[in-house]
């Protein structure tokens, strides 16, 4: 790679513009490579433009040509240089170079010879860097083309480089007069040419340009640079004409000419190299793919030797150079031997080896990961008829050009041609009266039936058994039988990249789409949105799906698999069953194989949301049949698609017939976005006029969860008490320019993530860090203070102390080195102080005052109470609030903040979707808000009917897939706020409920799923939802608002809370029931539990009572910890759900209010004590608790595969990765449980380790059970025990308390952590490790083994030491860790348990006994010896 290093370093440096040609993908350019290594650490800057692979290179040159030197850089292929030869006539006039990379072929290199005034070979590295260097000087100063190839192998030295200064001074200087004669070297010496021979005025200007930069290049590089170098014997007898890369040894009689130059190559040069005295002359070029008859240079040979008048003429021969790594005397002596044998071969003659015929053809291409998302589901579609014409499979046997449209499409239309001859013939055969009645009826029916996908095949094949035992002659049965390949109907695809779309003629698409044949083209759009405006303005790639809508007779459909999986399914079948062309367009955004699916996933959804990349279906076959052809399945479309539609009429008819589109097709809802900006500003605008006589102050906040919003109301609320003229807004609210125009304006923001902005105020941190880089001093006569809010532990090491307060602290110094003066110093408040923030704010912000000289004012004004959450419950009337109203309100999709607060309560959630977040506040439009639903389902036993219900729900109403969560119920996800009341009335339909899913009540009832024990389950089971109906709320707000059921008239019935009251309760309340040894509920992590004690025979007796668990932490505040439930007492099955009561009773009413932080019934438990909490309770209830009964654990996790109930009935518990249940290629588990569902007798148990149980099989229903389970391959259990005791949370993208990824990114790394455990033989050994976005605790992270807390994207805390069977919590190893430090931390660790550990040892129990960490003992210690034991402790800042 030396040669292409240097060759890439002087076309940089030289050029004004580099063209870079990209190979065909997965690889990436190594030019490409030097160049970005380049742009680090030159000082100059050329204009990079990347040419896709089957893009024309030539037409980006031209449209540059007005540059001082235009270089092009490509590795040599067929392809790529067969477009440029279009191109030269016009490309030789130009001051152009063409680098091009060979490796051991210049057959493609010398289709460009013959149309350019210039082209150099290099065979070495330092040669390549001198041709490169001569490359450029001549094109500079001729303004002509200049083609160098030169060779690309691996055992290159490096050459002597020469400096970039150097490089710039050689090529601006002036030209010099060319030297008066030429050398060639011969082996030891030096020979003078005489003057050239006369020879016509154009080559003999350009070979007087050449000796020049010739001259002057060999001053600066300090290397005899000559066209052509002979070494061997003085006075040959044979002269070999090298054009070649070999090492030629010596031999006695025989010279070789190893030629540089070919254009301009005079005849005087051969000449002159050619002794009078040769004999013999043969011309040997490494050219394995040359077609006609003579070689390049032999003509050029014969030409120039037909000058000399010697007498014999010397016998002039061609010969190929192959493959040659070490040639030998005795190889020059019979390649010899070969030319002189009186009847020489009519072949070239051969010097080493050609490649055989497969070889010599490309090898077969390799197909990028990421694009088997694609053709695997077509596999998986049309199985054995699926037949892709362009397939990379038949490359080895037709060459290159057998992944082109134009051969796939010939491929076709004859297999087509042969499937038209058998119907022929089968109508002949017909009207042939001799044949058996039986094979008539078969090829009638097969006639009828030929384009049927299933019984095409069907009875081709048994047409086929039956002429073969057919004693009918028939010479048409013979032709029948030799086109038997065609009996099944096919279907037929042509897969290309988004590359054809630059040149819809040349690339073959056009002719494709105007064929009328039936054939299917699926195009991959790489190209990511994020990167759309990087590519070369003047390359408009075509739409392809316009272009062949406006054809009339194409199906077209626009897909994305990361986006919707099912509409892919939908266009692909609808694709095939139309009778014509049809155009796929498959979006899969993705620079290398390297890139995650994560962030193909979150390109996608930016390019959808946006309407970059509209997904629809055009079937021209419904027009004829009087239905509408366009179908949108996306929310936004293209202005290009939008004005076709209009064209056609078609959007106006959808938007008729759905008028629920209208405002949302072209985004609308932007403008009212906009719209309502503009009348804010206005009101601020008439605001500020009203208040000229007081001292302006604005405020400007950056804020993600709201503390530093209600800092700056606060200061705002004060501002104006002292007379202020006060504005509040965001920062990403104001640019530059007008915040230039502000006297006063004081910054208030948080920290989001790893010392980043939040999210209100990116773009405007975005522009001050530009402004700061200009340098200029835009903010003269802005006056401002800083204050910034974060967390001094939230990053414990050294390394990352810095980002503490990371955005204000850079925010205060930018303002500062923008012209900006300080009117009070920067301010800090730290989570860790005293109080809080508010202690760094209390010295700041009477600075503030002071500066503005209103701090002697007196406010006596009371200052107005902030608005909590109790205060929302108190006033909203028993959950109703204005959530009515707000769903009627159609000018948005989100509610009011207060009714979010109120709709928790009814088991929904608001959420956006924070992957697009960004990209739509750019475009001025208001986040993607929808919906979360959550199903109330105690004990988690869901009927067939009602799953069928909820999988129609998720496809009507949410994102197509919906998910089990860790409380055994359903969630729904991206449900838009217009489907929120069907959803519910739909859920309410089949007897199941959303009400108190969520909220600070009593949540969803968790219980064990025993598929063995099936009378102690049914128990269990009925006290789990007995439990959930006693403590459910009892306001009908729920039923008026969602299932529009009124109060009496009058409002005669007022509601009453008889448990909860106005207020509720402080925080959730979550209750488990556990039946040992199985603790999958983990019962010690909820507010209250129950383990359910069996009496002597099996039956349900009472359980245990546990109390004041709860997972959430807020992180870096010490007042909050995780914490396990303590053992109460034992109550009898019928206190139970009494003794529930009284437990939440006694919270509601002691529980802390004023702080949500610190709410939960742990805190309750831990500030009143145990006992006085227990007392408290037993009060409640009348009576004491019985003493706690015997009862063990011994596993928290499933136990999968088949089992036998007590009653005789069957289950299957399968593994669902993180409870999601849609369909992906080679997974559709949502269609296969929906099948499932359809026939099954039994019910679905769903598990809190968010797996699934199919339950209560019957004997004679087992068969189907299992054929579906293994058609689906939803029995699959092969996976590792670490993935299946795998689990995490939602997080990323919907939910607005994540911080980093989870649910997405935990089967990414443990695809990693598995491979360590099969390094270390432990593969199948559970290892219990989850994943929470956030430290809320959602999957129940404090009590696994392995734990990862996410703090900020790509980062998290990392804790270990957890108990098995949820005994034991545990605790922080490592406060920041990236995915790099995870592996580094485990694999040695993993590989240590598996060496040293006791039989039965599990993991969490091994890394306290090895010394990693501390055994946890109480919530309130959770802290004491986080950071590792020992050796292992990780290094914080004091």
């Amino acid at each position: 790679m030396a040669a292409l290093t240097a060759v890439a370093r002087i076309a940089y440096l030289s050029s004004d513009v580099v063209v870079d040609s990209q190979p065909a993908p997965p690889v990436s350019s190594a030019f490409t490579e030097k160049y970005n290594s380049l742009e680090k650490r030159s000082r100059l800057r050329p204009r990079i433009l990347a040419v896709p692979f089957g893009a024309d290179p030539g037409a980006t040159i031209l449209r540059n040509s007005n540059a001082n030197l235009v270089s092009f850089t490509t590795s040599s292929h067929t392809q790529v240089l067969t477009g440029l030869v279009l191109h030269l006539s016009e490309l030789s006039a130009l001051p152009v170079v063409l680098h091009l990379a060979v490796k051991d072929d210049l057959s493609d290199a010398l289709l460009l010879r013959s149309a350019v005034p210039y082209f150099l070979l290099s065979y070495t590295s330092q040669q390549a860097h001198d041709n490169a260097l001569l490359a450029a000087r001549l094109a500079r100063s001729e303004r002509k083309a200049v083609v160098h190839v030169f060779f690309n192998t691996e055992d290159q030295e490096s050459p002597l480089e020469i400096p970039e200064d150097d490089i710039l001074q050689f090529l601006l200087g002036g030209k010099r007069l060319s030297s008066p004669g030429k050398s060639v070297t011969a082996t030891g010496q030096q020979d003078s040419l005489g003057s050239p021979l006369a020879e016509e005025t154009t080559l003999a200007g350009l070979l007087k340009s050449y000796e020049a930069a010739e001259l002057e290049t060999t001053t600066v590089v300090r290397h005899p640079m000559r066209p052509l170098i002979a070494q061997g014997a003085s006075n040959p007898h044979t002269v070999v004409l090298v054009f070649g890369r070999a090492l030629f040894p010596v031999v006695e009689g025989v010279t070789f000419i190893i030629i540089s130059l070919l254009n301009p190559l005079p005849p005087s040069y051969l000449l002159d190299a050619i002794a009078p005295s040769v004999t013999r002359i043969i011309v040997l070029e490494q050219v394995h793919r040359w077609t006609t008859k003579w070689s390049p240079l032999y003509l050029d040979v014969v030409s120039a030797l037909q000058q000399r008048d010697v007498e014999p003429r010397a016998v002039i021969q061609s010969a190929i150079l192959g493959d040659s790594p070490k040639i030998s005397p005795d190889d020059i002596l019979d390649l010899i031997q070969q030319a002189s044998s009186p009847t020489p071969s009519s072949r070239h003659l051969l010097l080493g080896t050609l490649p055989e015929q497969g070889q010599r053809l490309s090898k077969e291409p390799h197909i990028p990961k990421h694009e088997l998302a694609y053709t695997k589901i077509l596999s998986h579609i049309f199985n054995d008829r699926l037949d892709v014409s362009n397939s990379p499979s038949l490359v080895a046997s037709n060459g290159d050009v057998a992944t082109s449209p134009e051969y796939a499409l010939g491929r076709v239309r004859g297999q087509l041609d042969l499937r038209t001859d058998l119907i022929n013939a089968v109508q002949e055969l017909l009207q042939h009266g001799n044949i058996d009645a039986h094979v008539h009826s078969l090829l009638s029916k097969w006639s009828l039936a030929k384009d049927d996908p299933v019984k095409s095949k069907t009875l081709g094949n048994q047409i086929i058994k039956s002429l073969e035992a057919s004693p009918v002659t028939h010479p048409t049965v013979e032709r029948v039988l030799s086109l038997r390949a065609h009996f099944p109907a096919r279907s037929r695809w042509i897969i290309g990249s988004d590359a054809w779309s630059y040149d819809l003629g040349s690339s073959g698409l056009h002719h494709a789409i105007a064929s009328g044949l039936n054939i299917n083209i699926l195009i991959l759009d790489t190209l990511p949105y994020s990167a759309r405006n990087s590519a070369d303005p003047h390359r408009r790639k075509h739409d392809v799906g316009l272009y062949a809508m406006n054809h009339g007779d194409v199906f077209v459909a626009s897909v994305a698999v990361f986006s919707s999986y099912s509409q892919v399914l939908q266009s692909l079948i609808e694709a095939d069953r139309f009778d014509g062309p049809s155009v796929v367009l498959a979006y899969l955004p993705y620079q290398t194989e390297d890139t995650s699916a994560l962030d193909i996933l979150k390109e996608t959804k930016l390019a959808v949301d946006a309407g970059y990349w509209p997904l629809y279906r055009w079937d021209p076959s419904k027009e004829r049949e009087g239905k509408e052809p366009f179908s949108l399945d996306s929310d936004a479309i293209k202005n290009d698609l939008q004005a076709f539609l209009d064209r056609q009429n078609h959007l106006s008819q959808l938007t008729r017939s759905k008028p629920e589109f209208a405002s949302e097709l072209v985004s609308s809802l932007g403008e009212n976005v906009k719209e309502a900006r503009k009348q804010k500003a206005q009101q601020s605008y008439n605001e500020l006029l009203t208040s000229l006589d007081a001292p302006p102050l604005l405020i400007l906040y950056a804020s993600d969860g709201g503390a530093a919003e209600k800092v700056a109301k606060r200061l705002a609320n004060r501002g104006k008490s002292r007379g202020l003229s006060t504005t509040i807004s965001t920062l990403d609210s104001i640019s530059l320019e007008t915040l230039a125009q502000e006297e006063h304006v004081a910054f208030i923001t948080s920290v989001a993530g790893q010392g980043e902005p939040p999210q209100n105020g990116r773009t405007f941190f975005k522009a001050l860090n530009a402004a700061v880089t200009h340098g200029a001093k835009i903010f003269t006569n802005l006056k401002y203070t800083v204050f910034g809010m974060g967390d001094s532990h939230y990053w414990p090491r050294l390394e990352d102390a810095h980002y503490y307060n990371k955005p204000g602290k850079e925010l205060d110094t930018r303002l500062e080195k923008l012209g900006g003066e300080r009117f009070a110093e920067l301010g800090l408040g730290d989570d860790q102080d005293a109080d809080g923030p508010q202690t760094g704010y209390k010295v700041w912000e009477p600075r503030i005052w002071k500066a503005l000289g209103v701090d002697s004012i007196e406010v006596t004004e009371a200052e107005p109470e902030a608005i909590t959450n109790e205060h929302i419950k108190a006033a909203s009337y028993y959950l109703r609030g204005t959530i009515a109203e707000g769903l009627e309100d159609t000018t948005t999709d989100y509610l009011a903040p207060s009714d979010t607060q109120l709709t928790k309560f009814h088991g929904i959630y608001q959420q956006d979707d924070r992957d697009i977040r960004d990209e739509r506040q750019v475009q001025g439009l208001e986040p993607a808000f929808s919906f979360m639903i959550r199903v109330r389902m105690p004990g988690g036993v869901c009927k067939p009917n009602q799953w069928l219900q909820l999988d129609q729900i998720a496809d009507e109403h949410g994102s197509g897939t919906f998910k089990i969560t860790t409380r055994q119920t359903f969630q729904f996800h991206g449900v838009i706020k217009r489907h929120l009341k069907p959803a519910i009335q739909d859920i309410n339909r089949v007897l199941l409920d959303t009400l108190a899913a969520c909220g600070d009540v009593n949540r969803n009832v968790v219980c064990s799923s025993i598929p063995t024990l099936s009378r102690l389950h049914k128990e269990v089971y009925q006290f789990s939802k007995e439990v959930s109906e006693h403590l459910i709320p009892r306001t009908t707000a729920y039923h008026e608002i969602w299932l529009d059921k009124k109060l009496v008239a009058g409002e005669a019935l007022k509601d009453v809370e008889p448990l909860y009251g106005e207020f509720y309760l402080p925080r959730k309340f979550k209750i488990a029931v556990a039946v040992p040894p199985t603790n999958d509920v983990d019962v010690f992590a909820n507010d209250l539990g129950f383990i359910a004690i069996a009496g002597a025979h099996g039956e349900l007796v009472g359980f245990n009572v546990s109390i004041g668990g709860g997972m959430g932490v807020t992180h870096g505040n010490k007042k909050t910890y995780p914490r396990i439930g303590d053992i109460i007492g034992f109550c009898t099955v019928e206190q139970g759900r009494f003794v529930a009561e009284s437990v939440m009773l006694s919270q509601r009413d002691n529980g802390n209010r004023v702080d949500r932080k610190n709410a939960r019934l742990k805190y309750t438990i831990d500030r009143m004590g145990l006992d006085v909490f227990k007392a408290d309770v037993e009060k409640r209830l009348g009576y004491k608790l019985a003493p706690a009964q015997p009862y063990f654990f011994d596993r928290n996790v499933d136990d999968y595969g088949w089992s036998i109930g007590e009653d005789g009935r069957h289950h299957f518990t399968m593994f669902i990765e993180n409870g999601r249940i849609q369909d992906e290629p080679d997974r559709d588990f949502k269609t296969g449980l929906r099948e499932i569902a359809k026939v099954h007798k039994g019910t679905f148990r769903l598990t809190t380790n968010q797996h699934l149980i199919v339950s209560d099989i019957v004997d004679e229903d087992l068969p189907r059970i299992k054929r579906l389970l293994s058609q689906y391959k939803l029995d699959n259990l092969t996976h590792s025990g670490l993935r299946l005791s795998s689990s995490a949370c939602v997080a990323f993208p919907t939910c607005g308390l994540a911080m980093a990824e989870s649910e997405r990114y935990l089967p990414i790394l443990v695809d990693k952590v598995e491979k360590i455990c099969e390094e270390s033989g432990i593969r199948n050994d559970t290892i219990v490790m989850r994943m929470t976005g956030c430290p809320n605790g959602c999957a129940r992270p404090y009590v696994a083994e392995i734990a990862f807390i996410g703090k900020a994207p790509g980062t998290y805390s990392m804790l270990l030491g957890g108990g098995y069977y949820g005994q034991r919590m545990n605790k922080i190893y490592r406060e920041t860790v990236t995915e790099p430090e995870i592996l580094a931390i485990l694999e040695p660790m993993i590989k240590r348990y598996a060496l040293e550990r006791h039989e039965g040892e599990r993991f969490g129990d091994w890394t306290i006994r090895a010394g990693y960490i501390s055994a946890t003992t109480s919530g309130k210690d959770w802290y004491v010896g986080a950071g590792g034991e020992g050796e292992y402790r990780e290094s914080v800042e004091a």
